[in-house]
This record gives structure tokens, sequence and C-alpha cells, in this order.
């Protein structure tokens, strides 16, 4: 057999210090959204980025109902921006607008959820397509 058996106590020690490393890497790369060192640098930011609050007019009587939720996510990407708006009517607000990709200004539009306000669904749209969406979960803050 190898000089490393699998019972040995050096080839114990070196599996656990490997093992015990890689977890460590993993819970520190703040590249990952789920990581332990972007969940401390967003727990740390006090206010929200100005750059994520809405712009223009705001309709505070705007929600959005779990069917046009239902009804919106059978949208595929790239399809036309009209068809979203159909489904999605009016937002609440608009954020300002973004360089998603290389030369391509995004448009962002708010809409809260009726069943839980503090929920945002964020439409993404570049040029007259859709592009894309995420949920934005406020802290208690409500609507800005």
């Amino acid at each position: 057999m190898s000089d490393l058996e699998s019972d040995s106590p050096i080839f114990k020690f070196l599996l656990l210090g490997g093992l015990f490393l890689v977890m460590l890497a993993l819970l520190v790369d703040g590249r990952r959204p789920g990581s332990w060192n972007s969940w401390l640098s967003n727990s740390l930011a006090s206010t929200p980025a100005s750059s994520e609050t809405c712009q223009g007019e705001v309709h505070q009587e705007v929600v959005l109902s779990r069917e046009k939720l239902a009804a919106f996510l059978t949208v595929s990407e790239r399809e036309p921006k009209v068809r979203v708006q159909d489904i999605l009517q009016q937002p609440y607000c608009q954020l300002p607008t973004l360089e998603v990709r290389a030369n391509v200004v995004a448009e962002r539009a708010v809409y809260p959820l009726a069943f839980d306000p503090h929920t945002w669904l964020i439409v993404l749209y570049e040029g007259e397509e859709y592009a894309g969406y995420q949920f934005r979960f406020q802290q208690g803050e409500g609507k800005t």
C-alpha cells in the first residue's frame, strides 16, 4: 500500500485542513452574492444608493396583483416592451437608467407587489425590448 493510508492521522489532518480552507474561501469570496463578505457589506450600507431611488413622477396608487405578476412571468425575454406594458400597465416609478451591457442604455420600471408592499418587481427594458426582471426587497421602509 502507499505511504499515506486512509487511516493515518496525517491524511485525516490534511483532508480536514483542506476542507476548512475551501469553506473559508467560499465564505469570504466577495464576488458571490450570497457570501458572508457581500452580506456584511450590504448590511453596513445605511442608505440605498442614489441610483436606486425613484426618478420623476411617482404613482402612489400603483400595486401589482398576483394575477398580473403571474401573467408577466409568462413573457419571454426580448419580447416587445409593449407586450409587458400591456400586462403590467403604468409603473409605480422609474429608476435611473443604467448600462447593463456596453453602449446599451437600460430603463427600469418599478412595480410594488400588492400582497407584499416591501417587495418591488423591477422590470428592465433595453430600447423597445423587455430584457429581464429582478425582485428588490425593501427593509421596512415601504415605497420610496
